[in-house]
């Protein structure tokens, strides 16, 4: 599947976005075109949008002759195709954060020479009740993809361990990436708590193997899980997203079946990306799943939420009140 620019200039023209500088190399260690990436995008964006669409975003960018950068907040000066959003911060203020409804959205934020698109795990509507929970799955260096793929696995088996079903995602440079989709019913303090003390055991019950711990001088031959991608504000790179990285390599879903026998994180091109994205979907009941993190989860791996967080009188409430009814085809925590 070859990406071309004529295709791009005719999507953005058809979206009704200003496409400059088509021709460009989005990054200075790839062929890869600007518009080319619009071509690219409207070729993935039937599997992208489900997971990225009304979520607020934060942007690596990289305009030519410039470093790349990390962009969190409207400055100005983007297409109006990609919406903006008040989001409340620490200090009580507002902000304005970006997201997309539509693949238009997508393109704009390309024109502002986008590479990366990073993703809450919660939507517009409900910003304080996330809808997922990911561990990065980040080896120390010279530690080889065996040892991403066997942890993988295991916070996979982990995980199931507790009822709740996951996916794995290569992330476009080193690691993996364990996601699984939530009901939306609880705050974000206590989504953590839970995901935070999920890696701590891991480390305590496999010392030499991993790490929930961030700095570099703990994770000499070890896996940092990381379970920060789990609180408020914080974002993960988003399924089908395109990477900063030498060849622009693209983070995309695949399959447990698939897992045993990758060899790398970074390989998927745009092109394979593009491929993939037209192939049977490897996670098919994700969206169908209706499970959630339990007061029972939470007091298992982290002690009596009373004690622990007393403070999270709504989530408490939340996680004791009986579970709303699911259609017969959606499935519950086990």
């Amino acid at each position: 599947m070859k990406l071309t620019d004529e295709t791009g200039i005719a999507t953005a023209e058809r979206l009704g976005v200003r496409l400059t500088h088509p021709d460009r190399a989005v990054t200075p260690d790839t062929t890869a075109t600007k518009a080319q990436l619009v071509d690219y995008y409207e070729r993935v964006a039937p599997r992208m949008l489900p997971h990225l669409a009304r979520r607020p975003l934060s942007l690596v960018r990289w305009p030519h002759g410039n470093a790349a950068f990390f962009q969190k907040h409207d400055t100005g000066g983007f297409p109006d195709a990609l919406k903006r959003t008040p989001v409340a911060e620490k200090d009580g203020s507002d902000d304005s954060y970006f997201y997309a409804d539509d693949l238009a959205g997508i393109v704009a934020a390309v024109q502002m020479s986008t590479i990366e698109f990073h993703i809450w795990g919660s939507h517009i509507d409900k910003l304080e009740d996330p809808d997922r929970i990911i561990f990065d799955i980040d080896p120390d260096e010279g530690l080889d993809f065996d040892h991403v793929r066997s942890a993988a696995l295991e916070i996979r088996d982990v995980l199931g361990g507790w009822g709740l079903e996951s996916f794995p995602m290569v992330t476009g440079g080193k690691g993996i990436h364990v996601i699984a989709p939530l009901q939306p019913v609880n705050e974000w303090p206590l989504v953590k708590l839970f995901c935070h003390t999920f890696a701590q055991r891991l480390e305590d019950n496999a010392p030499e193997r991993f790490t929930a711990n961030i700095r570099k001088a703990e994770r000499k031959g070890r896996i940092f899980v990381d379970y920060l991608r789990n609180e408020r504000g914080s974002t993960a790179v988003a399924p089908f997203s395109t990477r900063a990285r030498p060849g622009t390599p693209c983070a995309v879903p695949v399959g447990w079946d698939e897992v045993g026998t990758l060899k790398g994180a970074n390989l998927f091109s745009p092109e394979a990306a593009a491929e993939r994205a037209a192939s049977p979907d490897p996670w098919p009941n994700y969206f169908e799943l209706s499970q959630s993190v339990t007061a029972g989860m939470v007091e298992a791996v982290a002690g009596p939420l009373k004690k622990t967080v007393p403070e999270f009188k709504s989530s408490l409430a939340a996680l004791s009140a009986p579970p709303s009814p699911a259609s017969p085809s959606r499935r519950r925590n086990r």
